[in-house]
């Protein structure tokens, strides 16, 4: 049987929350145990320095973040885990297809437009002011990350979509002009990934200030549940779904028949207090284990360290192999 290749990358710029638990790294790894699927996730810290320039966040999100998908059961033998900066063939591919990638096609990448207009909305004379080349040019670097396994679908949020269609052309374009080396991949649009809500009701997001942390202890975890917004009314009185973003939450941490129970206790007249207690105890009893395995995990460093590279080994054997193919293809090669 054939299997699919399919690639995620993760950036290292923050502690993931549990809306990044419910809207990718569940799903993905489930994803990954699917026995017609052959799984590259890796942690895309050169994207990371595009727009956070401390240090000392990027290495610290590099090890949060590993350690969140291992903990969360990521195994890495069944998928190829690696740090992006860990396989230089990504960054020489980069090279090689930004050389031929058109200038036009980066003028109209989202987040290059949207930096020029928050410039001209500013009135500054130059619509490049302070844009710098990594935020640019970082549809090539993403290109590159797809391109160099010849994945074949890319999950993706909507947002991202452009980027894929981007190594689309990018990959065509190297094809037609040099030798048919890439495979062109395809977007993947899960609609029935949930996107977390917060506790004040948009989407749950460190920008917004409305996360619940993902490895806080039980206690904190209730601390943060008790935030959520609700309205006034009293114990006893009927409540709806739809007057709190805790049913959203709620409903991603329980079966289909414990979301109707809980749907009518609240038609019910269930108290928001109380509501809010049975919403905690179900998060902490689903990560439970995985949170002893990333107190481990992180308490261990080296261990962390030894999974990545045994990954990037992996993934370089494979990388090595087109790089060479894509060198022979544009002309540098051995002389003979």
């Amino acid at each position: 049987m054939t299997k699919k290749r399919v690639l995620t990358g993760v950036t290292t710029t923050g502690i993931p929350h549990l809306g990044n638990y419910v809207g990718a790294i569940r799903p993905a790894i489930a994803a990954s145990h699917a026995p017609d699927t052959e799984s590259f996730l890796f942690l895309a810290d050169y994207h990371g320095i595009i727009k956070c320039h401390d240090p000392e966040l990027i290495h610290e999100s590099t090890q949060a973040v590993a350690a969140t998908w291992l903990a969360c059961g990521l195994d890495p033998e069944k998928t190829t885990f690696y740090r992006q900066s860990d396989i230089p063939e990504i960054m020489e591919l980069n090279w090689i297809l930004t050389c031929i990638t058109a200038k036009g096609l980066m003028n109209r990448a989202h987040a290059y437009k949207a930096a020029v207009q928050e410039n001209l909305d500013k009135g500054q004379e130059d619509q490049d002011h302070q844009i710098e080349m990594g935020l640019y040019s970082y549809p090539i670097l993403m290109t590159a990350d797809i391109l160099m396994f010849n994945a074949q679908e890319v999950p993706v949020g909507r947002d991202q979509i452009q980027h894929v269609e981007m190594a689309r052309d990018i990959a065509g374009r190297f094809n037609h002009r040099f030798k048919e080396v890439f495979t062109l991949p395809e977007v993947k649009i899960d609609e029935n990934v949930e996107l977390l809500v917060g506790l004040d009701g948009r989407k749950m997001s460190k920008s917004y200030g409305n996360t619940i942390p993902l490895w806080e202890n039980d206690k904190k975890t209730q601390k943060s549940v008790n935030k959520i917004i609700t309205n006034l009314k009293e114990p006893g009185e009927p409540k709806q779904p739809d007057e709190s973003p805790l049913f959203e939450i709620y409903k991603a941490f329980a079966t289909p028949a414990e979301t109707a129970e809980f749907t009518q206790m609240l038609a019910e007249g269930l108290a928001w207090g109380e509501a809010k207690k049975m919403l905690a105890a179900k998060i902490n009893a689903e990560l439970a284990e995985p949170r002893e395995r990333y107190s481990a995990l992180t308490a261990n460093p080296a261990q962390i360290e030894d999974i990545l590279q045994a990954g990037a080994q992996k993934a370089r054997q494979q990388a090595r192999v087109l790089l060479d193919q894509v060198r022979d293809a544009v002309g540098i090669r051995a002389l003979k």
